[in-house]
């Protein structure tokens, strides 16, 4: 009897995916009904080797990811070959170079929040041939109306894309521009990385989401962009082959796992996280609440041109289909209530939302979380984080709520931006991420955009994503239909009074505290002398 049970088990099939964060590397085994069977997580070291440099070491990460794979399968009590597929969803704008020959990397991996090239950004956006290109663009766009002329005419530079890094790197680093004069240079975000290491130096190759997310690829011609590659001298040469999301990158060397494993998705974290909501439809908004807010949107088969700082990427390409979402960011959500934490204003996250809770308001406090500047919509690189309006009456808890009030603020303002300039209606919101676990910032949240918000289960969405990715590439799961069956038993908040009159109540309620905010933010920006 035994031995029949054991049988009829390993002839179960399960779907792998690993997702690269910026804290940690995560492996989930997951079964048909999206049950997560086993798990592996191990911690990312980033490396400070000068101040406002961060980097990870190539070999720890590939390390890590080898070690996860395995703990993880180990963990669900399975075997290797009862895995159908491999996923990957990988943080965005990290890259290294290596040697083409050997695989051996010539630096470490340069991080999205380095800062090493932020002089060098700062001179090209205020250059005489930036300032030229938006002139003419504005002109071309005047005469054609064609939206990406208008894209051009407001394009702005910033260290989180790969392009000014990656020239950083090419003028310090001799042995980068000695490979590429030998045609011996491999570029590649983190993805890229780990595939020519799967697959022992066969596949160098990114997919559509990876690829829009450098901040070198032209989203619109669906290619890297030659213009930018030639205005700023990066060889096209070192770029990977662009692929579908959902696309059969090869199988991973038998020398790694003991077994062939077919690679189906590899996907940027975001879009992973907003393919795992099951956020297919035109107008659907994930807000992702982790170290930074990332507000995304699907805006459909066109890219979403901004002129106050949403970011249009490529959400997915499955097959002939694309989509596209239009991004808005604010980066220090959880950098805030960490920070909060360094103060020992509280010892467990848990409480911050009972201590919010607790008291009926901030006490005039304002709390503006801008420790790397504010984004969209004010694309202030110079404000500073500040807490105004203290008295002595002041308690740490009206400290902790004038925090949380303060991120929500932020989902407020992006939200309200995405409105003004996608003209899209709203369809559904779900927000994941470690703060969504907070009941004080989802219901304010739902309060303030007057809407239904829903919280899911399962935490780790990105790894659900590029899971979803692999297993339809394989036939595990058959349609995006069968995948939104599957969701299960969500959180939901719904706006606190009736909808008509509640929703202006409310925001009106919390009008006052909002102005004040405002003025607060004012008084945060350009702060920091250029």
């Amino acid at each position: 009897m035994m031995g029949s049970q054991r049988n009829g088990f390993k002839k179960e099939r399960f779907i792998l995916s690993v997702d690269v964060g910026t804290t940690s590397v995560r492996c989930h085994v997951y079964d048909k009904e999206t049950q997560i069977r086993g798990s592996c997580t191990r911690e990312v070291k980033p490396l400070y080797p000068e101040v406002g440099h961060v980097e990870m070491d190539p070999r720890e990460l590939w390390n890590e990811f080898v070690t996860v794979v395995k703990g993880a399968v180990q963990d669900a009590g399975v075997y290797m070959h009862q895995i159908k597929a491999l996923g990957i969803s990988t943080q965005r704008g990290t890259f290294t170079t290596w040697d083409k020959k050997t695989g051996v990397p010539f630096h470490n991996f340069i991080t999205w929040q380095d800062q090493r090239a932020a002089d060098l950004v700062k001179s090209w956006n205020r250059s005489c041939t930036m300032n030229a290109i938006r002139g003419v663009a504005k002109v071309l766009y005047f005469l054609s109306r064609q939206k990406r002329l208008l894209a051009a005419s407001l394009i702005v530079f910033s260290t989180q894309h790969v392009s000014f890094r990656l020239v950083w790197a090419l003028t310090h680093y001799k042995q980068v521009l000695q490979a590429v004069a030998e045609d011996n240079c491999c570029f590649g975000t983190i993805d890229t990385w780990l595939l020519f290491k799967l697959t022992k130096g066969h596949v160098h190759a990114t997919d559509y989401s990876n690829a829009s997310s450098t901040g070198i690829f032209d989203s619109y011609q669906m290619c890297w962009s030659g213009v930018l590659c030639s205005l700023l001298s990066l060889p096209l040469s070192i770029f990977p082959r662009v692929e579908n999301t959902g696309h059969d990158f090869g199988s991973t060397d038998p020398s790694i796992f003991g077994i062939s494993i077919p690679i189906m998705s590899v996907m940027a974290d975001q879009q992973a996280a907003m393919f795992g909501e099951c956020c297919f439809d035109v107008g659907d908004v994930k807000i992702t609440m982790g170290t930074g807010t990332f507000m995304d949107i699907n805006t459909g088969s066109k890219p979403h041109t901004s002129i106050a700082g949403l970011y249009p990427v490529v959400g997915w390409k499955i097959g002939p289909d694309v989509v596209y979402l239009a991004e808005g960011n604010s980066a220090d959500t959880g950098t805030a209530i960490k920070w909060a934490q360094s103060l020992e204003l509280f010892t467990d996250v848990q409480e911050t939302s009972a201590m919010a809770y607790s008291v009926s308001d901030a006490d005039g406090v304002c709390f503006v979380p801008s420790f790397s500047g504010l984004q969209a919509p004010m694309n202030d690189p110079k404000a500073c984080a500040s807490l105004m309006g203290l008295k002595p009456s002041t308690t740490k808890s009206h400290l902790v709520r004038a925090i949380l009030e303060s991120v929500t603020f932020r989902n407020k303002q992006l939200y309200e931006t995405m409105l003004r300039e996608t003209r899209i209606p709203i369809t559904k919101i779900r927000m994941d991420g470690g703060v969504s676990s907070n009941d004080f910032v989802m219901q304010l949240t739902a309060d303030l955009l007057g809407r239904k918000v829903v919280r899911p289960q399962h935490r780790e969405m990105s790894c659900l994503g590029a899971a979803f990715v692999a297993g339809l590439g394989v036939g595990f799961w058959r349609s995006q239909e069968e995948l939104k069956k599957l969701q299960h038993a969500d959180d939901l908040f719904m706006p606190q009074m009736a909808p008509k009159e509640g929703v202006a109540n409310r925001n009106r309620e919390y009008m006052p505290v909002l102005q004040s905010w405002d003025r607060a933010l004012r008084r945060s920006m350009n702060w920091y002398k250029p």
